[in-house]
């Protein structure tokens, strides 16, 4: 997996050093109610979660350049050991609101568009996470449907096309 630099933050493979940071993040319910999984509620938790789901290929530790720590994850599911084309994020809520994330995501579109060659990414989001909305309306992913999912959540389901990509970077 590569490194991928971006303005205020660097995105790599998750370690197991990680575990400190990730779990000041993930205690958070504000967080792991967003993105569909419970909170953390000890060290080991984030361990495990850093030794399965945060060491797919394609997901990224996000680094913030100013202070070293890792403040969230990013990178595009894994689904049954394929990356798949849908882009998941979590950030620790210290830094909403910075545009931190749409940054991120930005980097991510990229390489999943140029590098991975894909036709198109999607971001699926309950409906209620404004946060998550924010950034899909700032990175340009299109609502295509709202669907209710599990714990009886509406959901929306948002993409964004190559070509759709490539007109807003200006080619």
């Amino acid at each position: 997996m590569m490194i991928i630099e971006t303005e205020r933050t660097v995105l790599r493979p998750f370690t197991a050093g990680d575990a400190a940071d990730v779990f000041a993040y993930a205690q958070d319910p504000r967080v792991g109610a967003a993105a569909g999984w419970e909170a953390h509620s000890s060290l080991a938790d984030s361990r495990e979660a850093i030794r399965t789901r945060l060491s797919f290929p394609e997901m990224y530790a996000v680094v913030y350049r100013e202070t070293g720590h890792v403040i969230g994850s990013a990178g595009f599911i894994n689904r049954k050991g394929i990356v798949s084309d849908e882009l998941g994020f979590a950030l620790h809520p210290a830094y909403w609101g910075r545009g931190i994330m749409p940054e991120v995501v930005q980097a991510l579109l990229r390489r999943g568009f140029e590098q991975l060659e894909m036709a198109a990414v999607w971001c699926v989001h309950y409906t209620e996470n404004a946060q998550c909305r924010r950034v899909r309306e700032k990175c340009g992913f299109s609502l295509v449907f709202q669907e209710m999912l599990h714990q009886s959540k509406k959901t929306d389901f948002c993409v964004l096309l190559r070509q759709d990509w490539e007109a807003r970077q200006g080619g």
